[in-house]
């Protein structure tokens, strides 16, 4: 591997085993839901089921920018932020303020977003603290605010904020999926990658690691603002214990789609295909009557298996038992 950043080979889609298993695992999921609920999956619901899958999809995406920086890189905030700006445009954009425009509620959340990443990729990235205890100390603290914001369910949503949990469903997650090719041809994708494979190699080639660990927080935070947009058309309300529900399984979904936790490895095409897999299996278990707590248990043992997949030692004693064989 090269150790000049701007020559960093990232692996291809196909490249990684753990990638193709999850994109074979979702085409049996989605024949599988095909037969359990055929009036759900059926083409003229597919804008329902997308509705459905955006927020965990998006929460996904947001996960996935910081594991793609390295060196323990991870926000654990993703959920509960989305929760905050959830009751915020709820409660206080569009309840006491009584502003309902796309014009400023779009803008509201997405800035919401931008500044929940920088205070991250402050706390993380720049004061260096431990990523998992800095973006805990977050998670903590958009919980508190949510629920003091909003102790409990309540609200309406416009029209056409409404809209993008039915027949505009697609533009959430297309947004971000059509920015996705602009943003990997940005130098700052090169650099990402590269202080994400091996950070001390980068900082030797003149990168300025925490700047790039930084801004991975910030676009995070977009990313997950958009999550909270398609969150908040969803259930057409103010929540505020709905966010932090996402956490886990985000990171679950990016690990089960081969996004490295080492970092450096991955990106939004397998943060996708794990988070339709999350939420594929959640539906054919749901079909069977499987209890919300066997949920949590299923979503644990998918982020055990998905980081075990994702091992490196365990791939190379893999590969050692075979060749004595």
């Amino acid at each position: 591997m090269s150790t000049d950043p701007m020559t960093f080979n990232k692996p291809h889609f196909w490249d990684r085993s753990e990638t193709r298993l999850a994109a074979i695992l979702f085409v049996v999921l989605i024949l599988l839901n095909a037969v359990l609920n055929p009036v759900r999956f059926s083409p003229a619901n597919w804008s329902t089921v997308l509705g459905l899958a955006a927020p965990m999809i998006l929460a996904t995406m947001a996960t996935t920018l910081p594991f793609l920086a390295g060196r323990g890189s991870i926000d654990v905030s993703v959920g509960p932020l989305m929760g905050l700006i959830n009751v915020i445009l709820i409660k206080v954009v569009i309840g006491d303020l009584g502003i309902s425009s796309p014009w400023i509620i779009v803008p509201a959340a997405l800035l919401l977003g931008l500044a929940s990443g920088a205070l991250n990729g402050f706390l993380a990235a720049i004061l260096r603290i431990q990523p998992i205890v800095a973006t805990l100390s977050t998670y903590l603290i958009y919980s508190g605010l949510a629920l003091s914001i909003l102790p409990s369910p309540s609200g309406t949503v416009p029209g056409w904020l409404s809209a993008l949990s039915g027949p505009l469903s697609f533009i959430p997650v297309g947004v971000v999926i059509v920015a996705w090719p602009f943003f990997k041809r940005l130098p700052f994708y090169e650099l990402l990658m590269a202080v994400g494979s091996d950070d001390r190699a980068a900082f030797t080639a003149g990168v300025n690691v925490p700047v790039i660990r930084f801004f991975a927080y910030v676009f995070s935070g977009l990313v997950a603002g958009v999550a909270a947009l398609a969150l908040t058309a969803l259930i057409g309300s103010g929540d505020p214990n709905i966010g932090p529900g996402y956490t886990l399984i985000a990171i679950a979904a990016a690990a089960l789609g081969g996004v490295s936790l080492a970092g450096g490895v991955g990106g939004l095409a397998a943060a996708f295909i794990g988070a339709a897999d999350i939420f594929l299996l959640q539906n054919v278990l749901t079909s069977f009557n499987v209890s919300t707590f066997m949920l949590q248990a299923a979503y644990g043992l998918v982020l055990v298996l998905a980081v075990c997949l994702n091992s490196e030692t365990l791939k190379a004693r893999f590969q050692t038992w075979k060749a004595s064989r």
